[in-house]
């Protein structure tokens, strides 16, 4: 007989429970480990991806001993979840082996993917072996749009062949895209394909350099207002948004401290070299895992990394809202090679949002104006340049939105 008065907590829920209650002890609840950086697409907004045949990436690659070993001790720590990511984690042919070796030592292991090399008999192993999660990111839903980002023909019938095999199967699958000026006009179509599935989907819209300084991702950036403008028609964003402003007014703001987030507190992140980061990307400094151990990483240099401090006076430090850019040391290590510097896309993107849901606050009523077109893009800029500081310019209403 069931006890109905028990009662009960999915994973995720006591996942965030863990997560909070160990902050102050530093445990390394999360791990983050890139097994490659190659990949089999070619996508233009990519930071990290090599050739799926580069055999100098490969010779530098990990192997399979050096990756058990540092899963040992990511278990010995601690460590509790375990995110596969890359490149496509699913090209290194010791793929199976690497992800059976981790689920046996009792990881709850999330695994991302482009989807476009799951088959039959892949599938069926992650069925045997289900992970906690399985995400899949969409780059568009036609053929074109699609492979217009990816660059390989091809990609998008393997792409939905490998969601169907995986939706065949039941397995904890998740869409996401990531919103590009390639492929604004579909994200409506990728929302409904997902929800068609009954799969959770979220995108994200802001788009950073790579971390080899290569390329210029960046030319596929929304403009600001056209970002605030998802925020706004995505209900549930809106919603998380709003509480995030009334949450992040009370906070109080620490301008001492350069990493104002999670990273290095229960969670680090592993490249294909083995090298740890405090985070993905954040890649210097870094701490080299085969001559070192995770226990020195982790208890030595991921504190001294934390510990860093604003050498500037810059306005970043004071910002009660940073929450709203998402600014930090890693967006302005890829943008401009220094941890301090600000990343002025983002502060544009921050006034915005900060404008928009502090009118929302006081009118005490959900906001669905639509926000001002493309001309009003460089009076956002002047007046951000202006305004010095995001705090600033809310509290004083230095920023205005023409149509809001």
């Amino acid at each position: 007989m069931v006890n109905s008065c028990i009662p009960e907590a999915g994973i995720e829920d006591y996942a965030g429970r863990l997560i909070v209650n160990k902050a102050k002890q530093r445990v390394p609840l999360i791990g983050v480990f890139e097994p490659t950086f190659r990949c089999n697409n070619r996508c233009m907004h990519c930071y990290v991806n090599k050739g799926a045949n580069d055999r100098r990436e490969r010779r530098k690659e990990l192997t399979y001993s050096q990756i058990s070993r540092i899963l040992d001790e990511m278990a010995e720590e601690g460590c509790l979840f375990l995110l596969f990511t890359g490149g496509e984690p699913l090209i290194r042919k010791d793929f199976t082996q690497i992800y059976t070796y981790a689920k046996k030592k009792g990881f709850l292991i999330t695994l991302f993917s482009n989807g476009t090399l799951i088959d039959h008999a892949l599938a069926d192993f992650l069925r045997d072996w289900p992970p906690h999660s399985i995400e899949i990111t969409l780059y568009g839903m036609s053929e074109g749009v699609y492979e217009e980002v990816t660059r390989v023909r091809g990609s998008y019938a393997r792409c939905m062949k490998g969601i169907e095999l995986l939706v065949e199967r039941n397995l904890p699958l998740k869409l996401k895209a990531m919103i590009l000026t390639l492929n604004r006009h579909q994200l409506d179509e990728m929302r409904a394909f997902a929800e068609n599935l009954g799969l959770e989907f979220r995108f994200d819209p802001l788009v950073h350099q790579r971390i080899d300084g290569r390329g210029n991702p960046a030319k596929l950036r929304l403009s600001p207002r056209k970002v605030v403008q998802l925020d706004l028609d995505d209900e549930k964003r809106r919603i998380e948004m709003f509480d995030l402003y009334q949450r992040s007014a009370k906070a109080p703001v620490n301008p001492e401290f350069l990493f104002r987030c999670g990273a290095g507190v229960n969670s680090f992140h592993v490249d294909p070299y083995g090298l740890l980061h405090i985070c993905g990307m954040v890649r210097h400094p870094s701490y080299d895992l085969i001559n070192g151990s995770l226990r020195e990483a982790w208890h030595s240099f991921l504190p001294e990394v934390r510990a860093q401090t604003w050498k500037k006076d810059d306005p970043c430090a004071h910002c009660n809202f940073h929450v709203f850019c998402g600014q930090c040391p890693g967006w302005s290590q890829l943008e401009h090679g220094d941890s301090e510097k600000p990343v002025e896309y983002l502060c544009q993107v921050g006034h915005l949002r900060a404008e928009l849901f502090r009118r929302e606050n006081m009118n005490k009523k959900p906001f669905h104006a639509e926000v001002g077109g493309e001309k009003n893009e460089k009076k956002d800029q002047e007046k951000v340049r202006k305004a010095g500081s995001y705090q600033g310019s809310v509290r004083n209403k230095d920023i205005g939105l023409s149509r809001l």
